[in-house]
């Protein structure tokens, strides 16, 4: 994953450079991570990859679903509230994105817990308290164990030999952070630990966000 990442950030800087990656995103279809820059019906794309329907409860006790975030662009990742490590990194260069868009509804931070048997909702309200992560824009989601490592790894293609993984190889852990489009397309990937990246991932959503 870290190679895919910094190759993006690469090409970003080159094309940025260049004036373009101005009024268009990539698409990416897989776990390859390779960008697909598609135009306006080149393709069909209810045929491209999407994020399926999901069922989670948010951290005040709210049933989540894939449905709550129609028509809205949001970033998608993994943590555990009692994460020492990478976590507290990833959710400082988060609460500048819930900052940046803090006025603007249509766009969300969807994180899921990789330990949601301990991260229960009280757990997360408390955690979401104390760093200042407001509910109504950010959610932290626990549920079925199985239900959220099948979608990190079938649909958010986060598994084991691209992320960082616990000793015990159980709890998938990774510092990537996934742009998801208002149509369920995964539209950017960034490491949630560079600064530069999490920049990109801002532009990008006000590119995405200008594009409606």
């Amino acid at each position: 994953m870290k190679k895919y990442l910094w190759i993006i950030i690469v090409i970003k800087l080159a094309t940025l450079s260049a004036g373009a990656l101005s009024e268009e995103l990539p698409y990416y279809q897989d776990g390859a991570f390779t960008p697909y820059w598609l135009s306006k019906g080149e393709v069909d794309l209810t045929s491209f990859h999407k994020i399926p329907a999901f069922s989670f409860t948010d951290q005040s006790g709210n049933t989540i679903t894939q449905s709550d975030l129609d028509g809205k662009v949001y970033v998608a990742g993994f943590f555990f509230s009692t994460c020492p490590g990478i976590c507290p990194t990833i959710r400082s260069k988060l609460i500048k994105v819930q900052d940046t868009f803090a006025n603007d509804e249509n766009v969300k931070i969807v994180q899921h817990s990789i330990r949601p048997t301990t991260d229960t909702t009280e757990i997360l309200q408390a955690y979401a308290n104390k760093n200042g992560i407001n509910n109504q824009q950010w959610y932290l989601l626990t549920g079925d164990k199985a239900e959220i490592y099948s979608l990190a790894k079938t649909f958010y293609f986060a598994s084991e030999d691209l992320g960082n993984v616990q000793k015990n190889k159980d709890f998938l852990h990774t510092e990537s952070l996934l742009l998801i489009d208002e149509n369920k397309h995964i539209r950017g990937i960034y490491n949630g630990l560079n600064a530069a990246s999490v920049d990109y991932l801002i532009q990008d959503i006000k590119t995405l966000r200008h594009q409606k």
